[in-house]
């Protein structure tokens, strides 16, 4: 008898001790959305990136985290469902990849943490407060820096030495352009250049934009075209069109000149996805997107492209060269 006791008694104690173990709940994973407005193959440069920041983190995807990934194929009117079926899914937190992804995922949700991977200007977009303390649910990086529009046209400069006029392509209707340009004619009264003012609006204003720079008799091209025009589907056509016109031309993103423009300065775009991890990683701990201040570039890359220099007759100085990130032979 006092053995069976003992028997019933070391059970008793084995599942006591087991019970515990099993009544604890599985550590919930986390789970974030992902909303771009372009095509994934456009954007699988960006989101490794991205993935790679949130690696140097410790978040695996598929293991320790999972990632709802939303693309609106370059049609923008897919972009609001898409965010709403994210919002759907109560993730913990939605990255965008661009203000044109931003503006639905701040519409659909007011508790969700939106992450900008990066904006050109978030708070004349709205998007924030002030980007010290931006006081809703957004929050992220911003591709704004001043300065940058006077070092592409210092660029130019060096490029050709002889630059006098310098044809400037912007869109007069983004919100950002009139803030760009105030910097670009500053630049430009420093380096005793004139400038010349193409409006571009939509796609059907590209190939005459080139025409009047050339007919303008334009030493050099400074692109600043926002928007749906800057993206993917028409970087070739922009670029093939200086090309084609033997215009010096200087861009704002390293795409441009791989896809054959002559020379691109501005804001490494992939810097800014990897650090985008840490404000997700930071939100999955509870920090509040309101009291995350948006970070600024820190990181520029020039690329220039000496196929493109050679087929327009242009002779790169090595004063330029030797500032280069990235040279394209």
């Amino acid at each position: 008898m006092s053995k069976r006791i003992i028997r019933v008694a070391l059970c008793a104690s084995l599942f006591a001790l087991g019970f515990p173990a099993q009544a604890q709940q599985p550590k919930k994973i986390p789970r974030i959305g992902y909303l771009s407005a372009a095509t994934p193959s456009a954007m699988l440069d960006r989101t490794q990136a991205f993935r790679q920041g949130l690696r140097e983190l410790g978040y695996i995807e598929g293991k320790n985290i999972v990632i709802e990934w939303r693309y609106a194929d370059g049609k923008l009117d897919r972009l609001t469902p898409l965010a709403d079926e994210l919002v759907g899914l109560k993730v913990d937190a939605i990255v965008t990849g661009g203000s044109g992804a931003t503006r639905p995922a701040k519409q659909a949700t007011a508790s969700i943490p939106v992450v900008m991977t990066q904006d050109n200007d978030p708070v004349a977009n709205g998007f924030v407060a002030s980007l010290a303390r931006p006081g809703g649910n957004v929050t992220g990086l911003s591709t704004l820096s001043p300065e940058i529009s006077g070092k592409r046209l210092e660029l130019l400069k060096e490029l050709v030495p002889r630059l006098s006029r310098v044809a400037v392509i912007g869109t007069s209707t983004s919100q950002d352009y009139a803030h760009e340009l105030k910097q670009i004619e500053l630049a430009a009264g420093a380096l005793g250049l004139k400038l010349q003012h193409v409006d571009v609006l939509a796609s059907k204003d590209i190939e005459p934009a080139f025409q009047a720079a050339a007919k303008m008799r334009a030493d050099a091209v400074l692109w600043s075209v926002s928007g749906r025009i800057a993206r993917t589907s028409y970087r070739k056509e922009i670029t093939d069109l200086a090309i084609k016109w033997r215009l010096p031309a200087i861009y704002e993103n390293a795409a441009s000149a791989e896809a054959g423009g002559l020379m691109s300065y501005g804001v490494s775009l992939l810097d800014l996805d990897r650090r985008a991890a840490t404000y997700v990683d930071k939100v999955l701990k509870g920090a509040k997107p309101a009291e995350l201040p948006v970070e600024q570039p820190t990181k520029f890359e020039l690329v220039i492209n000496l196929k493109t220099a050679k087929r327009i007759g242009l002779t790169i100085p090595q004063t330029v060269l030797f500032q280069a990130d990235k040279v394209i032979k």
